[in-house]
Parts: C-alpha cells; structure tokens; sequence
C-alpha cells in the first residue's frame, strides 16, 4: 500500500522542540520532492519546509527560517521535521507530501504543495504550542 504516515506531534510549551517523522510505505522517497506543509484552523495551507532530491539547500519559509530543519534518510525511507523554538503560531495541522517531480527547486516544491499539487499525501500530525 502506497502511503505517507506522519507521527510525533503533539502539545509543547513555547519555546520547546519536536521532531515529525514521516514514513513512506510502497516507494522510495529517495529520488522524490518533499515537503512540510501546515494548516492552522481557518488558514490556507502553507508550505513550511521542502527539498528535492538533488539540491543540498533545502527552502525555508521566512516564519521558520533558523527554527526549523528539513532532514531525510532514505535507508529508513524518513522524512523529518525537526522544530526548534516553537511558536504559538506554529499550531496547526502538519503534512508532509512527496511529488515525481524531483528536478524542482524546493521553493517550487512548497509552492507546488501549497496548491495541493504533489502526488502523495500524508493525514497529518496536530502540533499545539500553548502555555
């Protein structure tokens, strides 16, 4: 079965740190686009953090820039999401996709999945940043 699985969200104080998993089951993400993407409630979704297969500089949107890291390992077929710093304004549902178009800069990667347009999607991980 084809499908992403993310994990590791969840409630954390400002200031504290999480790291998402994303596990891909049924293909390889090794020579794929990928990307973070994040829903609050009643928001757009936004691209968060996005590489693709061949560029060592992933992008960053402006509001994460230096707190987030976009890693991958590819012997364990894993996409992570590490946050550091964490915001109340980082709530929100997190996604992580996967696209066949790894060729991609990673801000079209994020701009390709902010309009939806990626060809595998997770169900998503609630990250809740609150005091």
């Amino acid at each position: 079965q084809v499908q992403l699985v993310e994990s590791g969200g969840g409630l954390v104080q400002p200031g504290g740190s999480l790291r998402l998993s994303c596990v891909a089951s049924g293909f390889s993400l090794e020579y794929l686009a990928i990307g973070w993407f994040r829903q609050a409630p009643g928001k757009e979704r936004e691209g968060v953090a996005c590489t693709n297969s061949r560029d060592r500089t992933p992008y960053y949107s402006d509001f994460v820039e230096g707190r987030f890291t976009i890693t991958r390992d590819n012997a364990e077929n894993t996409v992570y999401l590490q946050m550091n710093s964490l915001k109340p304004e980082d709530t929100g549902v997190y996604y992580c996709a996967a696209d066949y178009q790894p060729l991609l800069s990673p801000g079209s990667v994020c701009t390709s999945g902010q309009r939806g347009a990626m060809d595998y999607w997770g169900k998503g991980t609630l990250v809740t940043v609150s005091s």
